[in-house]
């Protein structure tokens, strides 16, 4: 008997993910890069100078302890996680530094007067963070399997994400820490999407904490690689696939793209209705990026500040808010956020023997062709006077760079979708089953389907669970873990 067969357009964490599930259930499954290396916004490249490694896109990885598909994956027994006692931190101006420790005690502690109120925000997530992290990594068009869990997070959110946002705090630090996890999604606050990311990702800090791999992004890319072709299945890089037709009779075919991609490779063949609601997705503004190579830490003014894997610039809430509003406009903020990964702190296989890498990325306008170098600097250099005096080389790509890097991040936008809160509903569809086309045995895989943007794979294991269920009649998913698969 011939065995079911599959394709995989993209190598991405979601494209790689479901070629192992797919694997995994006996399915030959074959996956087509256009690039010459695999990974997509995960991989990691000497960027600046040899010996510096720098993450090609994602650097921290909350979700690789918290993905119900990486858990199930076994990731952490399969590359290191190193995670530091702080989660990230947020400088301010003229005081200390407000840091998210991953003890929430601690952390509250060091707030000071905001200390109570941040605890009874999160203390509550943080003990149900398993299953936060399952209702935050599903569609939103299913029912949670722990309602009052769902109810906790969403009287959170709504506070969080309305113009009673600062009501619960006395202090600038708090409200500032809280507001550079939100800023993650990359759209004007106060907004419900906003104000979930921003629980999602500190109720994440506070739990596993936010772990970098050890040799870069790239570790969690070669370990869903090697299991993949450990099970039967096989990686063309250099393949650019521009039609359907070109992947032969298969069993199923799923995509790690854009909806706007699968309407050029499907052609007419997606009823009209579904072809124009993938052409009516949105895309989100963009980032602009920038790597250092660095001849010695970052000379943070706030020592406590040195240990820190991950840190968000752009100061008081009300100022990260402004920024982001201008984006939103179509502006380069004057005042820009800056998100930044040290990961030479925690991983000295990063950098030569003493010399450090810094990644960093600030918001701009969709498709800038705009250099953001030089405003990126300024503003570290707003904390870390000397900061210039450091640098050894950099490698900088606009918001436009960042698109032809990644044809998924259409205009710089690395969510691959605007992430508001009809977009997370209905991403890119509304459906129970957004990742199933209706083209017989093609699926969406990418980000633009639930959960949406982060490196967690769960959108391609969801699509790789749809295709198993509908093309080759499989309801169970297979062990994904490793060793051999305990006993039921």
């Amino acid at each position: 008997m011939t065995p079911p067969t599959a394709a995989v357009v993209g190598s991405g964490p979601n494209g790689l993910a479901a070629a192992v599930v797919l694997a995994r259930a006996g399915v030959l499954t074959t996956v087509y890069e256009q690039a010459t290396t695999i990974g997509g916004g995960a991989r990691t490249a000497e960027l600046t100078l040899p010996g510096y490694r720098h993450d090609v896109g994602s650097a921290v990885h909350p979700l690789a302890v918290s993905s119900g598909f990486f858990r199930r994956f076994e990731l952490s027994k399969r590359i290191e996680l190193v995670s530091s006692q702080v989660s990230y931190a947020h400088p301010l101006d003229d005081r200390p530094a407000a840091i998210a420790y991953r003890d929430l005690d601690r952390t509250a502690a060091a707030l000071g007067i905001d200390g109570r109120a941040w605890r009874q925000l999160l203390a509550p997530l943080v003990d149900r963070a398993q299953r936060v992290a399952r209702f935050t990594g599903s569609t939103l068009m299913r029912l949670p399997d722990d309602p009052a869990m769902a109810v906790l997070f969403g009287l959170r959110a709504l506070e969080q994400g309305s113009p009673a946002w600062n009501l619960r705090w006395r202090d600038e630090a708090a409200p500032a820490l809280l507001a550079g996890v939100a800023a993650h999604s990359v759209r004007p606050m106060p907004s419900l999407s906003t104000s979930g990311t921003a629980l999602a990702l500190a109720t994440a800090a506070h739990a596993g904490g936010w772990p970098i791999p050890v040799g870069g992004s790239q570790a969690i890319i070669d370990a869903l690689a090697a299991d993949l072709l450990a099970h039967g299945g096989t990686i063309e890089t250099g393949v650019e696939i521009t039609d359907l037709a070109q992947l032969g009779p298969v069993g199923a075919v799923l995509l790690d793209t854009t909806p706007r991609a699968l309407v050029r490779l499907a052609g007419d063949a997606l009823p009209s209705g579904y072809r124009d609601r993938m052409l009516a997705y949105r895309h989100g503004d963009g980032v602009a990026k920038v790597d250092f190579a660095l001849s010695e830490p970052v000379p943070w003014a706030d020592s406590s500040l040195r240990v820190a894997p991950t840190l968000h610039l752009g100061g008081t809430r009300e100022r990260i808010a402004a920024a982001e509003a201008a984006v939103a406009s179509g502006r380069h903020a004057d005042d820009p956020y800056v998100l930044l990964s040290q990961p030479s702190v925690v991983d000295a296989s990063r950098a030569p023997s003493g010399h450090h890498v810094l990644w960093s990325y600030t918001h701009v306008p969709h498709g800038s062709t705009i250099d953001q170098t030089e405003a990126i600097i300024r503003q570290i250099e707003r904390w870390a006077p000397g900061f210039r005096d450091v640098i050894i080389a950099t490698s900088s790509a606009t918001a436009a760079d960042m698109q032809r890097q990644n044809p998924n991040y259409v205009g710089g936008d690395i969510a691959t979708g605007a992430a508001t809160l009809w977009q997370l509903a209905a991403r890119p569809t509304l459906s129970i089953d957004p990742w199933r086309t209706p083209m017989p045995g093609v699926y969406l895989c990418s980000s633009a389907t639930p959960p949406g943007p982060g490196v967690h794979g769960l959108a391609g294991a969801y699509a790789a669970r749809s295709a198993l269920r509908h093309e080759f009649g499989l309801r169970r998913l297979p062990y994904l873990g490793l060793g051999v698969e305990p006993a039921r």
